[in-house]
């Protein structure tokens, strides 16, 4: 005879584990009329566990669309075949915003959004696989800053996505920890692909291409989170960066000149190894300090521990563009060099030492060209300084971070 616990207690659980597997559902929406609605509806009614699923088609939205859910997938038929425009957008805002934990976004394209494209905002394991973001009309200040845009995140898989045409970076993860971005595509944005004031990242395997700047990492004052650190950008293709800045005036990527291949700027522990560039009109690697003022006593404004090794270096720096650019030229000649550093350090550091591990590498094949343009002694001793071109006294490593791994990704 079962006891009374065997009874009562066994059946309930057995009533909650199918309530919950029979909860998992597949919400479809399908184009034509009523569409926004239902879509709209959809994303307000699901429960976690569900699926939407968005069939092939164009869907009109004049409204921006919102998940709050956690454990959802939202899916498409294709990056090409399913198509939510925002064109007729009546307000400013994203085109789709997420802010809820264990959310898929996958097989589908947002287009002419007013505002970002896709944003996930405090989401925890948030993927976006297989998306395109587009502003159809090309590059134009008036479109949205960003394409896809995770943000105060964690554990965010950025995998097989395609952004044209955003007006500060096209895949912008910021203030974020524990992040991979791989086997995408970024062309005709100001910024290709941009990783800010974040936390271990994997960047590989993708294409910046006709971007003013291919891969940008970057870390800014006055930020809730700052002091990014452990970035790894690896086997991309940074190439044809030839796109003039279209930033509207004020916006930080403002500053990056056309023909930027990588850029780093004051983070620390960055390895950049086994890319391609070439065709990079201003340079294909620069090393920088943060360029402008500012009231912060946590922020540290120059780069800490970068080590650049293993890359294959084309044609560029033949058109230095804009301030930036002329200012490395005027001091470099052209062509710039294929690998800048600015050179500039924390005061006491330029008058003793700099540690190991906080140090800029270099270690690449015979005949690279790398150029310290020594931005302190410029300052210090205009009258008897001189840029260094000698690599060879660069050499050295630094332990590589580890790879990033996301409780969501089975793997590349």
């Amino acid at each position: 005879m079962r006891s009374w616990l065997s009874r009562v207690v066994f059946p309930a659980l057995l009533a909650g584990v199918s309530a919950g597997a029979l909860h998992a559902a597949e919400i479809s929406v399908e184009a034509g009329v009523g569409a926004e609605e239902r879509l709209v509806e959809a994303l307000i009614m699901a429960q976690p566990g569900d699926t939407v699923s968005i069939g092939a088609g164009r869907f009109e939205l004049t409204e921006g669309l919102s998940l709050d859910v956690d454990d959802v997938v939202v899916k498409g038929a294709g990056q090409d075949a399913t198509v939510l425009s925002f064109k007729g957008q009546t307000g400013s805002g994203e085109g789709l915003l997420v802010t809820s934990d264990r959310v898929v976004l996958e097989d589908f394209a947002v287009e002419d959004s007013k505002g970002d494209g896709v944003k996930s905002k405090g989401s925890d394991q948030i993927t976006f696989r297989n998306l395109r973001v587009e502003w159809t009309n090309g590059p134009d200040a008036k479109n949205g800053a960003y394409g896809v845009y995770p943000v105060s995140s964690k554990n965010v898989l950025v995998d097989g996505v395609t952004v044209k045409g955003a007006a500060d970076a096209g895949i912008y993860v910021g203030q974020s920890e524990n992040i991979v971005v791989r086997n995408s595509v970024a062309e005709y944005n100001v910024a290709g692909i941009e990783i800010e004031n974040s936390f271990k990242a994997d960047v590989y395997k993708n294409r910046a291409t006709h971007n003013t700047g291919g891969i940008l990492i970057f870390d800014l004052p006055n930020l809730p989170v700052q002091g990014g650190h452990d970035i790894r950008v690896f086997d991309n293709d940074v190439v044809d960066n030839d796109t003039p800045n279209f930033a509207p005036k004020g916006n930080m990527v403002a500053i990056v000149p056309k023909g930027m291949g990588i850029m780093v700027m004051a983070n620390r522990n960055v390895h950049v190894f086994n890319n391609r560039l070439d065709g990079n009109g201003t340079a294909h690697v620069l090393i920088a300090a943060y360029p402008n003022d500012y009231d912060d006593d946590n922020y540290m404004f120059v780069p800490r521990g970068v080590f650049v090794h293993g890359n294959t270096y084309g044609e560029g720096g033949g058109e230095p563009d804009g301030e930036v650019g002329k200012t490395i030229s005027d001091v470099s000649g052209t062509p710039v060099p294929d690998i800048v550093w600015d050179g500039v350090t924390r005061i006491p550091e330029y008058f003793s030492w700099t540690s190991a591990e906080n140090r800029v590498y270099v270690d690449e094949a015979e005949g690279t060209t790398f150029v310290n343009l020594k931005m302190i002694s410029q300052l210090m001793l205009p009258w008897g300084w001189w840029p260094d071109t000698d690599i060879a006294g660069y050499k050295g490593s630094l332990p590589e971070p580890a790879p990033v791994k996301l409780p969501q990704d089975s793997g590349a």
